[in-house]
């Protein structure tokens, strides 16, 4: 097996979705960093290999793949033969389908726009941010109180894709206390063998 090119960036939780999935799966990886503040991201030989301009995108042999939670279906199926992270069950499947996109919503335009706003500046709504951090986290506190994963009895693509900005909103100001069954899903996530954190933002 060939090692696989990560192209991301070390505060981004796109890329920090692969990043731990990886770990998780034991895969060898290369890091390649991609230097967001000077628009690397931009230049045309970045843009050859995803031309919307955006980290992650990894290079496995003949394959180049952008969007990180195409990339979480990608390697879950191709090198996850225990099939923990998505499931064979179509019933399962679906449910995670529902949370993927759950992440590239409503956590995406709450949590990671709240702290896109807090720490980088965006221009951006932080009420509206806010307001949809609020409602996505109740969302996850109700579905949270009678189990310990997402989706079934184990954890799976579903709660990658929404851990990394649920776990890093307090960077956007986002309060996780009144949200005790999320916080210890969080907790769970980071118990597990192979995780690695997102590097925090530097004062």
């Amino acid at each position: 097996m060939s090692t696989i090119k990560l192209y991301s960036f070390p505060v981004s939780g796109y890329s920090h979705r692969v990043r731990v999935f990886t770990a998780l799966l034991g895969l060898d990886i290369k890091l390649i960093n991609v230097d967001l503040r000077n628009a690397e991201q931009k230049t045309p030989a970045f843009l050859a290999k995803n031309p919307a301009g955006q980290v992650p995108v990894i290079e496995d042999d003949e394959v180049t793949l952008a969007d990180s939670n195409a990339i979480l279906l990608y390697l879950a199926q191709k090198y996850d033969a225990s099939r923990q992270w998505y499931p064979e069950s179509i019933i399962q499947q679906a449910h995670i389908q529902r949370f993927l996109t759950f992440a590239a919503h409503k956590v995406a335009n709450g949590p990671a726009t709240a702290r896109l706003i807090k720490l980088f500046g965006a221009p951006l709504d932080y009420e509206l941010a806010l307001n949809v951090s609020k409602d996505a986290l109740t969302q996850l506190e109700a579905h949270l109180k009678d189990r310990n994963w997402l989706v079934g009895e184990q954890a799976t693509i579903a709660d990658i894709a929404n851990y990394t900005y649920v776990a890093h909103a307090p960077e956007g100001e986002v309060d996780l206390s009144p949200y005790p069954h999320v916080i210890a899903w969080l907790q769970r996530f980071e118990q597990l063998p192979g995780f690695v954190p997102m590097q925090k933002m530097q004062a």
